[in-house]
């Protein structure tokens, strides 16, 4: 812990301007690749059929897709390796006519003579039912977010609340970006990643809020810039070893978790880089570009305390019978 005990504090505001421009780089080049790309919706929002099947030696993709285009069913259909040459992953943008079609049927006919495999996954969802679930998952978004608005304003000020909600904009814009990049097909894992990076950022967030609140309530700095340069360094340490034990549990996910948890694992190793980026070099400086002022803080704390002292006068000659 010694290693990142921090002393001195760093100079964070003065290069909040710079980080600014890189910030505005990376939303615009994350929007810039939405509008182009867009984004991969999975079956789970797009709707359609995934048939996850494993052969014992590797898999005859070329083969596979000369039996599945002689059959209807499979018309447009997709086939892509599922994290080894022995596995793959048969993918159509439709579902079966009849409720009593089993797709997975289907398949063991249409990959007969193509080697010993078999049907390890089938999951169908209709094009209504993925409509509404990505609708829910924009509605859960939104939510979160007033919620924390709401929150943080509660908690802080609506400086504070609105530099957090601009942070974590920040985060999910450019986690959307990557993944619009990346081409991961964007499912409930994704949006469970999403809402994680929510929480996971405005809780770094609101750390390094307490420490400025703090030192604006205990320094005799006037200046924010300097007391805000001193708060972050206090958090540093704590920061530092959070964000890259998070990152190292994630990253091993990534690397051996397997096909299917690789989209989650990918947002959120973006989101653990970018939310703590955002809580230091976003939000903080946010506060300063929207005028809050030291002195009138401290003066609302004393008319407050005032205030207070006012109250528990009148409740104690009330107590004991004097008015």
């Amino acid at each position: 812990m010694e290693f990142f005990k921090y002393t001195k504090p760093f100079g964070f505001m003065g290069k909040s301007k710079f980080a600014a421009i890189i910030s505005i780089v990376m939303i615009l080049a994350s929007y810039a690749v939405l509008a182009t790309k867009g984004l991969n919706y999975g079956v789970d929002f797009a709707g359609g059929t995934i048939v996850q099947v494993k052969y014992d030696t590797t898999a005859p993709i070329d083969e596979m897709r000369k039996k599945l285009d002689a059959n209807e069913v499979f018309n447009n259909a997709s086939i892509t390796e599922f994290g080894s040459s022995d596995e793959v992953v048969i993918r159509l943008k439709t579902t079966t006519a009849s409720v009593t079609t089993d797709i997975g049927d289907l398949t063991r006919q249409a990959l007969q003579g193509t080697g010993n495999y078999e049907v390890r996954r089938v999951d169908i969802v209709g094009p209504k039912v993925g409509n509404e679930l990505r609708e829910k998952g924009i509605k859960a978004m939104l939510l979160a977010i007033i919620g924390i608005l709401v929150y943080v304003a509660f908690r802080f000020e609506w400086r504070f609340a609105v530099a957090s909600i601009v942070a974590l904009i920040h985060d999910v814009s450019i986690a959307l970006g990557a993944v619009s990049l990346s081409g991961i097909d964007v499912n409930l894992d994704v949006l469970a990643a999403l809402l994680t990076l929510l929480g996971y950022s405005l809780n770094d967030t609101i750390i390094v809020f307490d420490r400025i609140r703090e030192g604006i309530e205990t320094s005799k700095q006037t200046v924010l810039g300097e007391i805000i340069d001193e708060s972050v360094t206090r958090t540093l340490a704590r920061t530092t070893l959070t964000s890259l034990t998070t990152f190292f549990v994630v990253l091993t996910l990534f690397m051996f978790g397997g096909e299917i948890i690789h989209p989650f694992a990918f947002t959120l190793l973006v989101g653990i880089i970018v939310g703590t980026y955002s809580s230091i070099f976003v939000a903080s400086p946010i506060l300063m570009w929207f005028g809050f002022n030291v002195k009138n803080y401290h003066e609302k704390l004393a008319q407050k305390a005032k205030r207070e002292a006012e109250k528990e006068r009148m409740r104690q000659q009330f107590e004991s019978g004097v008015m």
